[in-house]
């Protein structure tokens, strides 16, 4: 209340100067009582046009931009000023921060995983993140204002829009159809308003996953049941009938190959589920590479039994970081795969090549039969066969090539498969530089490594 104190002050200082001067001029020239009156009339109307002067000032400030500070003027208008503008001023720190907390928050829901889509009550688009406008191909700012059902027009979103029952989310396909949604749907609002929430969630892969999990329970019971039915048919025989000694001794063998059959396709899923839990190989125990090619060889001379031309690697120095027991299995189910499947006569090589800086790759390649295109991407998926009947009568259980890929995955390298119907095919085991180095030398992922690989690549077979 200074401004208060002060102003009355002024009014009665400027009003008792304004009545001596009128006194005083009176005294010469007019009697002293007017005199005196009209020298406080002018006093006063002079304060008033100053508190008017300053008052425009505080008008003009108002009147614009506000981005500058107040004037700074005494009295009434002064107080009124500086309170003006401090509540402006907090005014607008208020607003800065709800912008940044919103700022935030629209970039948080930027990063969701998920879709989000808010509708007015109108159900037109306010805003929506890039994941949601990728699901339904929309664009946030053109799309912006639109009514929903004007760009996304599948019927049962639209159903499911105005049917105000939320209570169940919707499967849905995007718009390139190549993607499966889950779409789900909220109200809110407040003061009578009824606004939409729409969340979407691409669930492709758990879609794909579950689908793999159901085929994989199918095909583990159909693999499991079918051995089973053999050996209950087989039981039930011997137990109902007379069978001669030769009959008795065929049976038998029949059940032992079936019992066989079950032992393989139990412990290739057990070797599966052990490669999935396990953690990927130490980089510091390393493998002889040559012993293992050796062995591959032999077993494969063995399961041929002189039927094909077999060519084996030449002998190398190097060694791979990892699991021998797993490696030694990989190659040696690629050269089985490749004995049972090329025809009697073909030609069968086991080869070892170094790349370079890109690491080194041990290879089966035969011509046999091939494969069709369209079955390379799924040779890897578990219990596929490209022929079932004549997988079984080779003894194949259909999980082989998904071991294989599993076992040079954790060695951090990568399967790759070529064929062509009537050429033959070859399946190739690609390892990293950074897990080979030569016998008592340093890996390749070390400074040494270019030079190493440089001066080894007249191994390749």
């Amino acid at each position: 209340m200074s401004w208060l104190l002060s102003r009355v002050l002024m009014l009665v200082l400027g009003t008792g100067i304004g009545g001596w001067l009128g006194w005083w001029l009176g005294h010469w020239m007019l009697a002293a009582p007017l005199a005196s009156g009209i020298g406080a009339g002018l006093a006063v109307g002079l304060m008033g046009l100053w508190d008017a002067a300053r008052a425009r000032r505080l008008v003009n400030w108002l009147r614009g931009d506000l981005s500058g500070e107040a004037p700074r003027v005494g009295g009434i208008w002064g107080e009124l000023s500086y309170r003006m503008e401090r509540g402006l001023r907090d005014r607008e720190r208020l607003y800065e921060r709800e912008r940044q907390q919103l700022e935030q928050f629209l970039l948080a829901i930027e990063a969701s995983p998920n879709g989000v889509i808010l509708l007015d009550d109108q159900d037109q688009i306010q805003w929506c993140n890039t994941v949601a406008a990728d699901h339904f191909q929309l664009d946030p700012q053109r799309d912006k204002l639109q009514r929903i059902t004007n760009l996304v027009r599948f019927p049962a979103f639209v159903s499911y829009l105005q049917s105000g029952q939320y209570n169940q989310p919707l499967a849905l396909h995007n718009a390139r159809g190549k993607a499966h949604l889950q779409v789900l749907m909220r109200d809110y609002g407040v003061a009578g308003e009824c606004r939409r929430l729409i969340l979407s969630l691409d669930v492709t892969d758990r879609e794909r996953n579950e689908s793999m999990r159901r085929d994989f329970v199918a095909n583990v019971s159909h693999e499991i049941r079918t051995p089973l039915t053999v050996l209950a048919g087989f039981i039930e025989t011997m137990a109902s009938l007379n069978l001669t000694e030769a009959e008795r001794k065929r049976v038998l063998h029949l059940m032992q190959q079936q019992t066989q059959r079950m032992q393989s396709l139990v412990g290739d899923l057990l070797t599966l589920a052990q490669l999935e839990g396990s953690p990927r190989p130490p980089a510091d125990h390393w493998i002889a590479l040559d012993p293992l090619l050796t062995r591959v060889s032999a077993d494969a001379h063995a399961l041929s039994a002189g039927r094909h031309e077999l060519v084996c690697a030449r002998q190398t120095q190097m060694e791979l970081a990892g699991v021998e027991a797993e490696v030694l299995s990989a190659i040696a189910n690629l050269m089985s795969n490749a004995v049972r499947y090329t025809p009697e006569g073909g030609r069968i090589e086991l080869q070892w090549r170094l790349l370079g800086e890109k690491g080194a790759e041990i290879a089966v390649i035969d011509n046999g039969p091939g494969i069709a295109r369209e079955h390379l991407p799924r040779l890897t998926e578990r219990f596929y066969r490209v022929d079932g009947s004549r997988s079984r009568d080779t003894g194949g259980t259909g999980l082989g090539l998904s071991i294989v890929k599993h076992v040079v995955q954790r060695h951090g390298g990568e399967l790759r498969i070529e064929s062509e119907p009537g050429k033959g095919s070859a399946f190739r085991l690609m390892f990293p530089a950074t897990r080979l180095r030569q016998a008592d030398a340093p890996a390749m992922g070390d400074e040494s490594a270019p030079a190493a690989l440089a001066g080894r690549d007249d191994e390749a077979a």
